[in-house]
C-alpha cells in the first residue's frame, strides 16, 4: 500500500515506520476495536473530507458499544483527522481513525485495558474498480442481530467479511453478496445494495446491516431528486428481476452491479444509478454545493 509520512497516535504525530503496537495488544487477539472509513477527495478549494462530521460521531457510537472511555473529545479527533490530512499532503484518497484496545490487559473482559486511538490516511483508488461487477451470493449469513450490535463499526465484524469475501473471489466473482439469519438480503461485505426497480429505489432496512454514511447521502440525494425511496426487507428473488443495482460505501463509493448469481441485473441501462452516481461524485469533487455542509475543506 502507499504510505504517508506521519500516523496520529494517542495526540502525536508519529513516523510511519514507527507507529507500532506490542504482540499483546488486547484488539489484535480479540477484534475489541472499532474504526472508521472516510474518503478524502481533491477539489478546487482544497482537499474536501465527506461528512466527517458523522464519520466521528459514528465512531464514537461504536465505542460506546465495548463501554470505551475515549480519552479524546469527538472535536479533538475530527480536529486531529484534519491535522493528519494536513501534514501528509494528502489531496485525495483514505482515512482510518481508529480506537482500540492496547497492551496491558489480557481476557475477555476489556476492563483494565488501555484505549488507544490512531488515525492512518494514504492514497486509495477505486476500491471496486471502474466497471459493473460480477457479484456472488455467499455461503456465509451476516451476523445475527442479537449475536452483536449492527449499528457499531466493530473491527471484529470483518472476519465475516472477510470469510465471504475470499470464498467467492476464489470462486472468480468481483464481490460478496450476504443474506441474514433468515435469507433476506442484508449487505456487501463493506458496502449497502440498493435495487432500483420501477423508478423506485429500494435498499434492505437496518437491523441487520450497518447503516452506512455513503447510504443515507445517496437515500438524501434521490428523495431530493423526487425517486422514490424505501427500505424493507429484501429478497434475492427481488435482486434478480430489478432493473439496476449498485454498492454504496466509503470504499466502493457507487459500484453498479451487472450480474448477481449470474443473473444479468436489467438490460444494462443504469439512468437512475448512473444519475446518482454523477450527482454523488460532483458533490464529493466539489462541482457540486447543493451539499456542500457534508464537505470539510483542509
Amino acid at each position: 500500500m502507499d504510505e504517508t509520512e506521519f500516523i496520529w497516535m494517542d495526540g502525536k504525530l508519529v513516523p510511519w515506520k514507527d507507529a507500532k503496537i506490542h504482540v499483546l495488544t488486547h484488539s489484535l487477539h480479540y477484534g475489541s476495536a472499532v474504526f472508521e472509513g472516510i474518503r478524502a477527495y481533491k477539489t478546487e478549494k482544497g482537499t474536501a473530507i465527506f461528512r466527517l462530521k458523522e464519520h466521528v460521531a459514528r465512531l464514537f457510537r461504536s465505542a460506546s458499544a465495548f463501554g470505551m472511555q475515549v480519552p479524546f473529545t469527538e472535536q479533538q479527533i475530527f480536529d486531529a483527522i484534519v491535522e493528519t490530512v494536513k501534514i501528509n499532503k494528502l489531496e485525495s484518497g483514505y482515512i482510518r481513525p481508529l480506537i482500540y484496545l492496547g497492551y496491558g490487559k489480557m481476557g475477555l473482559p476489556v476492563k483494565g485495558a488501555p484505549i488507544n486511538v490512531s488515525i492512518s490516511c494514504w492514497p486509495w483508488g477505486k476500491y471496486l474498480g471502474e466497471n459493473a461487477i460480477r457479484v456472488k451470493t455467499s455461503k456465509f449469513i451476516r451476523i445475527h442481530p442479537k449475536s452483536s450490535i449492527m449499528e457499531a463499526k466493530i473491527s471484529g465484524h470483518y472476519a465475516n467479511s472477510i470469510l465471504a469475501s475470499e470464498d467467492i473471489h476464489n470462486q472468480g466473482y468481483d464481490e460478496a453478496l450476504l443474506l441474514d439469519f433468515e435469507g433476506n438480503i442484508a449487505e456487501g461485505p463493506g458496502e449497502n445494495l440498493f435495487i432500483v426497480k420501477d423508478g423506485k429505489l429500494i435498499t434492505p432496512k437496518t437491523g441487520t446491516i450497518l447503516p452506512g454514511i455513503t447510504r443515507d447521502a445517496i437515500m438524501q440525494i434521490a428523495r431530493d431528486e423526487g425517486i422514490p425511496v424505501e427500505e424493507k426487507i429484501l429478497k434475492l428473488e427481488e435482486a434478480y428481476s430489478s432493473d439496476e443495482a449498485f454498492f454504496t460505501g466509503t470504499a466502493a463509493e457507487i459500484t453498479f452491479i451487472d450480474s448477481l448469481d449470474d443473473k444479468k441485473i436489467g438490460t444494462g441501462e443504469r439512468n437512475i444509478s448512473e444519475k446518482l452516481k454523477k450527482i454523488f461524485m460532483d458533490v464529493v469533487e466539489g462541482k457540486n454545493d447543493k451539499y456542500s455542509e457534508w464537505l470539510s475543506i483542509v
